[in-house]
């Protein structure tokens, strides 16, 4: 098919079966992803504040709008804009966004690839779960990087291959019983549910869908996005540094940083961990994803130079600095909290007296006078994402 031919069969699949398919609510919606929130974002790639929160943030392939929704409220002095392919889709995301008073924001229907039909630059671009769904990725990668700001971020969700491998046998499975019914997507999701229901318990593509999808696949909108879509392109390490290497913008990392530790995998084995400091950055992360080929997705930050990074290593910048608390902890005050990545924390009496009176006024210095608290134990809060730091301009 022809890109414009691509295009069309998306947006048909996305106003038979919008996506996501969340419910509508008359409030804002509950709980968060620190990914869309500007001063959590901006602190976990750069390691302090930002100077502004006043930005422009684009979610580019909004679908339904649901993290439209989520950009709007948790960016209360932020302008959004969301843009879709799928006139059908985007209604359902501008009347989400109406119900609960997300009123900062304007739609668009509009490719990725013509993205620079809009005016001016971002601060802040969402792309989740878009770029993979492009017959050229290439092409909409960089027509979103010149769309963003110098020292923005973008944050970016594309599909891995090796953890949907049974997904992609699925799918073609699926395309080969409809035959010349192949873009009728309702057909397609009968056919698949029909296949599910007739393959024997042991069959492995049933039980990666009972291990692993069948919760959220009850829904047709999301069986439909997962098993009968038009376009899709699916990535590992090698050809995913090829589109970020493609975008001309700085890769800072990936936001599940977590998974990427080669010492939960070889941690036993520290010959192996000493025979990998060997390879490039990018041959550990190839590694890790053989080892462990769970890898349904990808999520990162990548950022316009020039941006500015603290690692406060020095004890006088530390002391200087401003903190306050990060707004994506839950439970505090306590000294059991979740973390921006809803990671559970224990807190010591002196960390908590510290993120109590960081208040966003007093200095890291004045409040150390007051708590018995260590400077590495104020640059554990900040490994922990629980702080946000301002440098002081007199340092």
């Amino acid at each position: 098919m022809s890109d414009s031919q691509v295009s069309a069969a998306v947006a048909k699949l996305y106003d038979t079966y919008p996506f996501p398919p969340e419910p509508l609510l008359d409030e804002p919606p509950p709980g968060y992803n620190w990914r869309w929130n500007w001063l959590a974002a901006h602190n976990f790639c750069t390691g302090r504040k930002p100077q502004r929160q006043d930005i422009r943030i684009l979610d580019a392939g909004c679908g339904s709008g649901v993290g439209t929704e989520y950009l709007v409220h948790l960016n209360p002095q932020a302008q959004v804009v969301g843009i879709d392919l799928s006139a059908g889709t985007l209604e359902v995301a501008k009347e989400r966004c109406k119900r609960s008073g997300a009123n900062r924001v304007e739609f668009h229907q509009l490719s990725l690839y013509d993205v620079a039909q809009l005016s001016g630059e971002f601060d802040l671009i969402n792309c989740v779960g878009v770029l993979h769904h492009l017959p050229d990725p290439i092409r909409g990668i960089q027509a979103l990087a010149q769309k963003l700001a110098p020292g923005g971020l973008m944050h970016i969700f594309v599909y891995g291959e090796l953890g949907r491998w049974e997904i992609q046998l699925m799918q073609k499975a699926i395309a080969l019983l409809q035959g010349s019914n192949r873009g009728d997507y309702r057909d397609g999701v009968h056919v698949g549910r029909q296949i599910f229901a007739s393959l024997p318990e042991h069959n492995r593509l049933l039980k990666r869908e009972k291990e692993r999808w069948s919760l959220e696949n009850k829904r047709d909108e999301c069986f439909a996005d997962m098993y009968v879509h038009p376009q899709e392109i699916d990535y590992n390490i090698d050809t995913l540094f090829e589109l970020i290497n493609a975008s001309g913008l700085e890769f800072i990392g990936f936001s599940n940083p977590s998974f990427w530790n080669l010492d939960r995998l070889l941690g036993k084995a520290p010959e192996l961990v000493a025979r990998a400091k060997e390879l490039s950055q990018n041959q550990v992360y190839r590694l890790i994803e053989l080892l462990d080929p769970e890898v349904t997705h990808y999520e990162f930050f990548l950022s316009r130079p020039p941006i500015t990074k603290s690692e406060w290593t020095d004890n006088n910048h530390l002391l200087a600095a401003i903190p306050e608390l990060n707004p994506c902890i839950e439970g505090f005050p306590s000294s059991c909290v979740f973390n921006y990545d809803y990671q559970l924390v224990n807190l010591s009496p002196a960390e908590i007296d510290f993120l109590q009176q960081s208040n966003g006024r007093a200095t890291v210095a004045n409040i150390l006078e007051q708590v018995e608290l260590s400077l590495d134990g104020v640059r554990q809060l900040l490994k922990q994402q629980l702080l946000l730091l301002t440098p002081s301009e007199r340092v």
